[in-house]
């Protein structure tokens, strides 16, 4: 059974970037491209009738911007993956992205058959991100946890707990590990819960780290 290639649209708005890159997207092995669009207006004015999987969209284009445009078009058709190619390796700009409803974001210096190994992997289900970029929305997330913690007036040690208890240990582990008695364990989670006002492990964590999977 021969499979699908992927299909691919572009949006791009230089016009010689636009071109290397369909070039190139052309000749790769199970890649199709659909279209190329040169703003964000073009491509959204026939996107409910496009047949395409992955849509590799630039952020700064002429009127509405690329992540605008991935805001107003993802929840059209939610099954088509929308891959951001930017020069742009701004925290701000990547959250913006993702926030938008991308699932990828990669620079442009990046080589073709890294390009093309990313548009399989977003397709199969996968979140590709360049190198540098992944570092960056690492260390966005560990600062904003910090601060968060820090938000909660929590001491060291109480920082500690809580990092255990998220992890999944019992108090008498968290105990062991840290060389204090299972009471002062105790106390050090009723001072925890006392300061971000909740009553219980669960919502203690979900508090300072939402999203956490328990």
């Amino acid at each position: 059974m021969e499979v699908r290639p992927v299909r691919v649209a572009l949006v791009e708005d230089d016009k010689e970037i636009r071109e290397l890159l369909q070039s190139g997207l052309e000749r790769a092995e199970g890649i199709q491209v659909v279209r190329s669009f040169p703003n964000a207006e073009d491509f959204l004015d026939v996107f409910e009738a496009l047949a395409v999987d992955v849509v590799l969209m630039d952020i700064n284009l002429p009127g509405k911007s690329g992540i605008d445009c991935i805001r107003e078009a993802k929840p059209t058709k939610p099954s088509v993956q929308f891959l951001v190619l930017t020069v742009f390796e701004n925290p701000a700009y990547i959250f913006q992205a993702l926030c938008a409803g991308a699932t990828g974001y990669l620079v442009k210096n990046e080589e073709p058959e890294q390009l093309h190994a990313a548009i399989h992997d977003i397709h199969a289900g996968g979140s590709p991100m360049a190198p540098a970029i992944a570092r960056l929305v690492v260390a966005s997330f560990q600062r904003e946890v910090q601060v968060r913690i820090q938000d909660h007036a929590l001491t060291e040690r109480e920082k500690n707990v809580l990092d255990q208890l998220a992890n999944g240990l019992m108090y008498k582990e968290i105990a062991a590990k840290a060389e204090i008695s299972t009471e002062t364990v105790r106390k050090h989670v009723r001072n925890i819960y006392d300061k971000l006002q909740v009553s219980s492990r669960m919502e203690a964590i979900r508090k300072v780290y939402p999203g956490a999977s328990l």
